[in-house]
């Protein structure tokens, strides 16, 4: 049996077969319109993957009406305007050999005023816990109209070129407030009991059959359990997945969770691969339509696993794509080594969509920009030093040498990842190394020369006269200049997380921002007692909100011992630490050991002494100015484009 035999195999979801299990699960990344219609950016996102293999891509977020959009640039087919647009979408995607389906829904309550210009909608005037916003309660007459809405929009998508609609019925948006007790206390026809609270789902499958007819596929997206106090479980998932197939749906995706239980719909690197397929594994128990899974997903092998095992029938992989729009391609070829595998750190998707811009990826900064960035070869051929070889310093030598260029790579440690590598040694943090596995594997395949344990120097570019050198040095630990932080059993952060030594005991860590947070987990998880002391008011202020949640957590449950906006004095002798809080100084302590992780300051050795001797020189990332991940790689990708 081929290695995936599953996932390389068509499947039929109603009327459409797709040529493999591969599908593109629906995610907002904010890059339409503000009316709705198409841009060359959304369509070009999706076309991307179409040319990467993906049997089936599942569009983002539909509007059915201008107050159902959650975000200020989501596609929509409320009006007929919006039609041919996205037939240009759906042409481009049928090109590249892809089938489309485009996700419709309403954003109910889970919306905000700025958003729709007027008062949110739902079931019941109860106000979503994560918007805040008081609801209009929707008479009967406008639960009518919205169903024909409904109707309608799946109709223009029809019109439009798509292969089929994915009703949204999960994650608290309005078809799902309808029917859940959680959020609907209606009393009329559409509330109450489950038949009644189903009603407003089931007569909108009705609706777009009897105007699409039967050779549309209608997929329906539901929350398994919206995991609440008062929301749908899995046994009444069970019973609302009977009604809908009765009623005519072709399919089922099964997902979890509403906007107050957010972080298990885009579960971040704590949560394990596949985790939401045992939900789909009990809704296949009691219907005879396909039913797939999403949720962490992002290796193909993983999705072979599960459809063997008969948990799924197939699994949607979002961000996976996001990672790697070619991933379906690669894989079926039998290059794993190729692939980008998502690591779930939210940085790029989800930070960068809740921040009013269109969504990224940390590890692709091709993503949502294929209509700005192609590689072409470069018109001059040059001889391009890097000097390291971090994920911003290797990012520009994997493009450069795709350009053409003549590229060697000088990577003072013995392997390459610099800072990023040493960010993959805490918990949930592992799958960082996959990447820089990758872009070692890429540099390898491509030619690139790299020396490790070689520094590169200023009497290396005068003997060598390369064309140009890209300084991508990266940073180093800063301790600040208190008493006491040269004493032998004060430490680096960093030292530590790379196995340079080990402490053991009573631990205090200085710094609670990122590397901070991450390394007292660390040491937590490792048995011991640990102190953090924060001059800020907060810890960890720059960790993505769905993963801090779970760090946060993690260090409670340690009962680590948090001092912040606490400035540190001295560390004293005797192992105490003397700390001011405001007005009040104390002493903390004694300790075992102290560990830094104050911040970072970059690597500069090289900026002084190369002007002049050299064409050109560019510097990227931390050696520019520290950052996070997603901005090292997209300057090391961006500066080898203009070389």
């Amino acid at each position: 049996m081929p290695v995936l035999e599953k996932m390389s195999s068509p499947m039929k979801l109603g009327p459409v077969e797709i040529k493999n299990k591969f599908i593109v699960s629906p995610m907002v990344m904010n890059c339409c319109n503000e009316d709705g219609t198409a841009t060359e950016k959304f369509i070009c996102y999706h076309e991307e993957k179409a040319k990467g293999g993906w049997g089936l891509i599942v569009t983002e977020d539909y509007a059915v009406d201008p107050t159902g959009r959650t975000y200020q640039y989501l596609p929509g087919l409320w009006a007929d305007y919006q039609i041919p647009s996205h037939k240009e979408l759906t042409d481009r995607v049928h090109a590249a050999g892809a089938k489309i389906f485009a996700q419709i829904y309403h954003g109910g309550r889970q919306t905000e005023e700025w958003i729709i210009g007027q008062q949110v909608w739902a079931p019941s005037p109860i106000p979503c816990p994560v918007k805040k916003a008081l609801p209009h309660e929707m008479t009967t007459e406008e639960v009518d109209e919205m169903i024909e809405k409904f109707g309608d929009a799946a109709l223009r998508a029809k019109k439009a070129g798509f292969d089929g609609v994915q009703i949204h019925g999960a994650h608290g948006y309005l078809v799902c407030e309808f029917a859940s007790a959680y959020s609907n206390k209606r009393v009329d026809k559409y509330g109450g009991n489950l038949v009644n609270r189903m009603r407003f789902p089931v007569e909108i499958v009705k609706n777009i059959r009897k105007k699409c007819g039967d050779d549309f596929a209608i997929d329906y997206k539901i929350s398994g359990e919206e995991c609440v106090n008062g929301g749908n479980t899995i046994e009444d998932t069970k019973a609302m997945a009977i009604m809908l197939e009765e009623a005519g749906i072709n399919s089922l995706n099964v997902s979890v969770a509403v906007y107050e239980t957010w972080f298990m719909q885009v579960p971040p690197s704590v949560m394990g691969h596949g985790w939401l397929a045992d939900y789909a594994e009990e809704i296949k128990k009691v219907v005879n339509i396909p039913v797939t899974t999403v949720g962490r997903v992002n290796d193909a092998l993983v999705a072979e696993g599960i459809i063997r095992s008969g948990k799924a029938d197939a699994c949607y992989m979002g961000r996976a794509s996001l990672a790697d729009p070619h991933m379906p391609n690669k894989a079926m070829e039998g290059r794993f080594e190729d692939i980008i595998h998502c690591m779930a750190c939210l940085q790029g998707c989800t930070s960068k969509i809740d921040s009013g811009c269109h969504g990224q990826c940390t590890l692709n900064p091709r993503t949502v920009r294929e209509d700005e960035f192609q590689i072409t070869p470069a018109e001059v051929k040059k001889n391009i030093y890097v000097a390291g070889g971090g994920p911003s310093g290797a990012e520009a030598a994997i493009v450069l040498a795709q350009r053409g260029h003549k590229v060697t790579v000088f990577e003072k440690a013995d392997r390459l990842g610099g800072m990023y590598g040493t960010a993959a040694v805490p918990p949930w943090k592992g799958e960082i190394a996959a990447f820089v596995t990758w872009q070692r594997t890429q540099l390898e395949k491509l030619g690139v020369t790299i020396h490790y344990n070689t520094e590169l120097t200023k009497e290396m570019v005068e003997k060598d006269q390369p064309d140009t050198v890209v300084v991508a040095t990266g940073s180093h630990p800063f301790v600040p200049p208190f008493p006491g932080r040269e004493q032998e059993f004060v430490v680096s952060a960093v030292d530590l997380l790379r196995g340079k030594l080990q402490v053991n005991g009573n631990i205090a860590v200085i710094g609670g921002g990122l590397v901070g947070g991450e390394t007292a987990n660390f040491l937590a998880t490792h048995g011991n007692q640990v102190t953090i002391i924060e001059m800020m008011p907060e810890i960890v202020k720059e960790e993505p909100g769905n993963m801090k949640r779970f760090l946060l957590k993690q260090l409670e449950d340690f009962k680590t011992d948090i001092h912040t906006s606490t400035a540190v004095q001295t560390i004293n002798e005797d192992r105490t630490i003397t700390v001011k809080k405001g007005e009040e100084e104390k002493v903390l302590g004694p300790f075992d050991a102290v560990v830094t992780a104050v911040g970072m300051r970059a690597n500069m050795e090289l900026k002084d002494t190369l002007e002049g001797i050299v064409k050109e020189v560019v510097y990227i990332g931390d050696a520019l100015k520290p950052g996070n991940a997603l901005n090292a790689i997209e300057e090391g990708y961006i500066v080898a484009l203009t070389i």
